[in-house]
């Protein structure tokens, strides 16, 4: 991250508007609104509320493990029926409409023309690059891309990427926004497809489909080589951090490198989604989940109490994720209320 962006300054905002409230949006509502940020939502599909407050009960309960710090005032929900309301006197959009472009330009365009001047635009997309988006907003100047990583209200990375028009302080405002609540924005040096982390998230995946495809291994088999070995090394250190610096990496690269060039991966390709693969695939996901044997909301508790772990571990050492904790804690001892 530039320098200008590692300020300690803080700026959590009133009031945000959020357009879409599926996974991620109900996600972003968690997280704004239990660190006190009033939430204006749109969410045109049936159920939004409902989903936003049975997911705020499981937040709470995760928060109460993850920190001992008071949380703020809880923020207010507030469900409004069109674009222009959900933007109206908000500091921060945040779109999460679903993966069109389409959809995302038209309700980016209208959300331009209905919110103040200097109110910051940010998309959750996950792959498209914000000039794009930009195409038929009013004042582009604010408009970035702020990917986010589900579960949003614990993950706690946010890409912020750019356009061609975006001005350098839209991402030193939004980078302060993310941060006051608690997240470590990453900003993408240059536009490209699918931005940092997923481009390394979609490369493992492709391999894992031909794993299975090519029955080497199943998809417990698949999950468990990852979980259990380099999954859990990388929520400490990255690919590169595993040098130890210019000498270490340098022999790193020199012992390892040359087996790169070893035709041991199918990272250029992509098998073919046939019926007889997916019906594979199907088949081996239900004699996964039959064997563990928790309902998706069972497993979504699982996921998000092992993040905690992992989290409240890292803070302890005060390294990687668990940094973005702790100052994010400081924050909220620094907003707490005086004790009576």
């Amino acid at each position: 991250m530039p320098e200008s962006l590692t300020s300690p300054s803080e700026r959590r905002p009133r009031a945000v508007g959020l357009l879409g409230g599926g996974v991620v949006g109900s996600g972003w509502a968690a997280r704004f609104i239990l660190n006190g940020v009033d939430v204006r939502l749109y969410g045109p599909s049936p159920g939004a509320v409902e989903r936003v407050q049975r997911l705020l009960a499981k937040v709470r309960r995760a928060y109460l493990r993850l920190t001992q710090v008071p949380l703020p005032a809880e923020g207010t929900l507030t469900l409004v029926e069109s674009v222009a309301d959900a933007v109206r006197d908000v500091e921060l959009v945040q779109e999460s409409a679903p993966e069109r472009l389409d959809l995302k330009q038209q309700l980016l365009a209208v959300a331009s023309r209905a919110a103040a001047p200097g109110t910051l635009i940010c998309s959750s997309t996950s792959g498209f690059r914000p000039t794009l988006l930009q195409s038929d907003v009013e004042h582009p100047e604010r408009l970035l891309v702020a990917h986010p990583f589900n579960p949003v209200y614990l993950l706690p990375l946010v890409e912020l990427c750019a356009g061609q028009r975006t001005v350098p302080g839209s991402l030193v405002r939004a980078a302060e926004i993310y941060q006051s609540v608690g997240m470590h924005p990453l900003v993408v040096r240059k536009e490209v497809d699918g931005f940092i982390a997923n481009r390394l998230q979609e490369a493992m995946w492709r391999e894992a489909l031909w794993l299975v495809h090519n029955d080497v291994a199943n998809v417990q088999e698949v999950d468990d080589a990852v979980r259990y070995s380099f999954g859990l090394r990388r929520a400490v250190i990255g690919p590169f951090r595993i040098g130890g610096g210019a000498i270490g990496m340098r022999r790193y690269m020199e012992q390892w490198g040359p087996m790169l060039k070893r035709p041991w991966t199918e990272l250029t390709k992509v098998p073919e989604l046939t019926e007889a693969f997916l019906e594979k695939l199907a088949e081996q996901s239900d004699a996964q989940a039959a064997t563990e044997n928790l309902t998706p909301a069972e497993l979504e508790e699982k996921r998000d109490d092992g993040l905690v772990a992992v989290l409240r571990g890292l803070r302890a050492q005060g390294y990687g994720a668990g940094e973005t904790l702790a100052r994010w804690e400081r924050g909220l001892r620094d907003h707490a209320p005086p004790a009576n």
